[in-house]
């Protein structure tokens, strides 16, 4: 008979592995949908955070304008996905022809906060020291708060939110489509244990300190400073529309606002495309959209 000791090792070595081999999801096919009056390239750069390579993918208007600085929309994909989702599954791209630069940064299967247990693991630094940096230096990135935004579905919405939380001073828009937004409030579950696994790892025990400072519910609870615009989706026949509910709700109730959008549909590119264009009109409504002017020395 196996001993309990055994089964233990056994099950923590198999979820190990699952999620070693969920860092790095396989890249998908790449079939980005792009219109005329856009351009797009794929950056590949060192992250100091991470302390390896990674890639993002730019989408903006082409040509540039002679001068100034445009507008810049975060976009951020969801588990299991890469840099190439947003690109590949929406017409996000058309959005650039109306003077904004699109920035798919790639995540891997991160939760986009720092890890509690791993200290390599700092995908929160990565966005906001690594990534917004870099792009900043190759590309005509405006840096005022009321010209960024930042957007992402499913666990990206998640990461939308608590980076939005945790910096407010950097980001005027914040969106969520089909929004993990529970993801620090998740316990251990038996029936997807390398999941479970995960998400102990990187927020840390029930309860601890760690976790709340990566949980929506309670940055909204902390925030000492201006919000941005929240705005959230999600699909009726979802397993996450409870809780996008219970969060919308939260906003409401704190005076963020905010506003909360479902129609029917699932956890899919068919139900976001259909979200989308309600997305993009109130993102152009709030953002400051005319170029910020380059001050020469």
């Amino acid at each position: 008979m196996r001993s309990p000791a055994l089964t233990r090792l056994t099950i923590s070595t198999v979820c190990a592995l699952a999620l070693v081999g969920c860092n790095n999801p396989p890249l998908q096919p790449d079939r980005p949908h792009l219109v005329t009056g856009v351009r797009m390239e794929d950056v590949r750069f060192h992250s100091d955070a991470l302390g390896r390579d990674m890639v993002y993918r730019v989408i903006l208007p082409d040509p540039l304008p002679a001068s100034g600085k445009l507008p810049v929309v975060w976009l951020l994909h969801g588990a299991g996905s890469t840099y190439r989702d947003w690109s590949n599954g929406s017409n996000i791209a058309e959005l650039a022809t109306r003077g904004l630069i699109l920035v798919m940064p790639d995540a891997g299967n991160s939760y986009y906060v720092n890890s509690a247990s791993n200290k390599k693991n700092r995908d929160e630094d990565y966005l906001i020291d690594d990534v917004i940096p870099d792009v900043r230096r190759r590309f005509p990135a405006a840096t005022g708060r009321d010209q960024n935004a930042i957007v992402g579905i499913s666990r990206g919405g998640f990461g939308a939110a608590v980076i939005a939380l945790k910096h407010p001073q950097l980001f005027s828009f914040a969106a969520g489509m089909s929004s993990a937004i529970d993801m620090a409030e998740r316990s251990f579950r038996w029936r997807a244990p390398s999941a479970s696994l995960g998400i102990r790892d990187t927020f840390g025990p029930m309860g601890s300190e760690t976790r709340k400072a990566s949980d929506p519910f309670k940055l909204i609870a902390n925030l000492h400073q201006p919000p941005p615009y929240f705005y959230l989706t999600c699909g009726q026949q979802e397993s996450l529309l409870e809780p996008n509910q219970r969060f919308a709700a939260q906003l409401k109730q704190r005076g963020i606002p905010s506003e909360f959008h479902t129609i029917p549909g699932g956890h899919n590119w068919d139900q976001w495309n259909r979200q989308l264009p309600g997305l993009e009109a109130s993102l152009l409504q709030h953002l400051r959209l005319t170029s910020q002017k380059v001050t020469r020395p």
